[in-house]
């Protein structure tokens, strides 16, 4: 059984396991902690910052893991608590914005398999100890490392059952092998017909101003496109346009924050939106003109100028994001697989519970999934 404190970080009792488990309900007392800890980008402080100030309709809870014996903080899991058809449901600061979640892992954090079970299990007994009753748990898209570190959420899981993927490519340090591994997409000819437009230039947003005038144009391109898909957009709302805003001021000046464009005399031809983090960058937003400039590719050749500014700095990981568009595995993007978990903290989640693992169980037989789509009325369009 795991004893806890809310909101005391200085009273945390011991459980059998010999982990802790302490909650704290704003945000702000929690950021300092395992500043230099093993993380994704996803946990960096300028996007969970602007992610609990943007959501903030939904209340923080964050779970500070540690050493019972030693009082040495092990990890830290930003989450949020809702209640959705009077589910209480308790799942990472996420809401769809983010491409992968994970735990912030002490940096000198060291555990083995039965270490991992032990850190999870504390958590979830920390979970039903608390009087808000909650009713499920879950956590969603998963990586199994964070950094060098093996992620212990996962053994609440199935390793690789989340329905999305992340998309990694991998440069090696000389950008010019790699560009010749893609040459079938013909880039230097887009480059060359781009050029000829008035102006035309690749820049990457070195100041805020800037940056907001390109998430402006971004906003719009993609709004336009989602129109012509028939698709509802949400990003340019004022909770989700005001929060990669906040993510840009607080992180274009260091190179956190990447927001990049196409441009010539008569506009913004593309953007990207993306976060660094390392050696490692996360493509999370893309948007171009459409069929006005369609015979260069303006959306890759955005892309893989990004790439090419970005590998000078150091990068050599790209993940080009979740969802499985061709044009990833035409850049040479290999399939990362994520976690999800569901566990039911009382009696109330655990239909939800079974129904998450029954479509996690699914997805190992594509067939059948798909049949179950249709007989359910989701088959594709």
């Amino acid at each position: 059984m795991t004893f806890l404190s809310v909101e005391q970080p200085g009273d945390l009792v011991s459980s059998a396991s010999g982990i802790a488990v302490d909650f704290l309900r704003d945000w702000r007392q929690a950021a300092s902690r395992l500043k230099a800890g093993h993380r994704t980008a996803f946990q960096h402080g300028y996007w969970l910052d602007a992610w609990y100030a943007a959501f903030h309709d939904h209340a923080p809870l964050i779970a500070v893991i540690s050493d019972a014996a030693t009082g040495r903080e092990i990890a830290l899991v930003p989450m949020i608590s809702h209640v959705r058809r009077g589910i209480r449901i308790v799942e990472f600061a996420d809401l769809g914005v983010s491409d992968n979640n994970a735990p912030i892992l002490a940096s000198d954090a060291a555990f083995d398999p039965a270490d991992a079970r032990a850190i999870g299990t504390a958590l979830v007994d920390g979970l039903r100890a608390l009087p808000d009753g909650f009713d499920l748990l879950r956590l969603k898209k998963m990586p199994a490392h964070v950094g060098s570190k093996p992620n212990p959420l996962v053994s609440l899981g199935r390793l690789g059952s989340c329905s999305v993927n992340g998309n990694l490519v991998l440069t090696g340090d000389d950008y010019v092998d790699y560009r010749a591994s893609i040459r079938r997409l013909q880039l230097p000819r887009c480059w060359r017909v781009f050029s000829r437009l008035g102006d035309a230039r690749f820049e990457i947003a070195r100041d805020v101003a800037r940056a907001r005038e390109l998430l402006d144009v971004m906003d719009g391109q993609q709004e336009e496109r989602m129109r012509q898909l028939g698709s509802r957009f949400v990003l340019n709302d004022d909770v989700h346009a005001g929060f990669y805003r906040e993510v840009a001021r607080r992180g274009v000046a260091d190179g956190y924050a990447v927001v990049s464009a196409l441009v010539c005399d008569k506009g913004v031809v593309a953007t990207t939106f993306g976060v660094r983090y390392g050696a490692t960058y996360f493509l999370l937003r893309i948007s171009h003109t459409g069929k006005t400039w369609a015979n260069f590719s303006p959306g890759l050749l955005v892309t893989e100028c990004t790439m090419e500014a970005l590998h000078t700095q150091g990068v050599r990981r790209f993940d080009l994001s979740i969802g499985n568009q061709d044009y990833k595995r035409r850049l040479g993007a290999e399939r990362v697989p994520l976690t999800d978990v569901s566990v039911a903290l009382s009696w109330r989640g655990a239909p939800y519970a079974w129904r998450d693992h029954a479509a996690q169980g699914l997805r190992r037989h594509p067939r059948l999934a798909a049949f179950a789509a249709r007989a359910m009325g989701k088959g594709t369009r």
